[in-house]
């Protein structure tokens, strides 16, 4: 009794649902809209990129090696409005606002800065005096350096924590 019950409820509600027709009016079809970019669990989206900050600290070359390991690179930063985002994903990670590495480096050629992930370093966010190579040595890019918190060219073996950028 109990299968034929369910039987006439699955037959009665697919007798109720029906398929419109496609129309052959010669009006184009329907537009799909596909669901917005989203980010894996613990990635923040900012910009259509996706962006996680890595607590562990690391020489610059070892954070960089974590990010590709998660299909990402170092953050390239574009705008100022992007440095913010990026400076509240670490804010919100800590609670604070240390000094973090990000993907910038001259490493090849002194004086000739460039994004880790390839895109061009246009936008800056130096700190008074910097980059000034101090001592010959210094090729990585950190962010939230000194109370501006802005940028400063620093040492790629020093440790620190890092962010890590990945297209959607």
């Amino acid at each position: 009794m109990k299968l034929l019950a369910v039987c006439v409820l699955v037959f009665s509600v697919m007798a109720q649902t029906r398929a419109d027709p496609i129309p052959d009016d010669g009006s184009p079809d329907p537009v799909v809209v596909a669901m917005s970019p989203s980010c894996p669990i613990g990635w923040s989206l900012i910009n259509n990129r996706c962006f996680q900050y890595v607590t562990r600290s690391m020489t610059w070359a070892g954070a960089e090696k974590n990010c590709l390991s998660m299909g990402a690179n170092l953050a390239s930063v574009h705008d100022m409005n992007e440095y913010r985002q990026v400076q509240s994903v670490i804010t919100m990670a800590t609670y604070g606002s240390g000094r973090t590495w990000i993907g910038g480096t001259n490493a090849q050629e002194t004086r000739v800065w460039f994004w880790s992930d390839g895109s061009p370093l246009r936008y800056t966010n130096w700190c008074p005096g910097e980059p000034n190579n101090y001592g010959g040595y210094q090729h990585c890019l950190q962010m939230n350096y000194s109370d501006e918190k802005c940028w400063d060219d620093e040492t790629c073996s020093v440790r620190l924590p890092s962010v890590c950028a990945k297209k959607v």
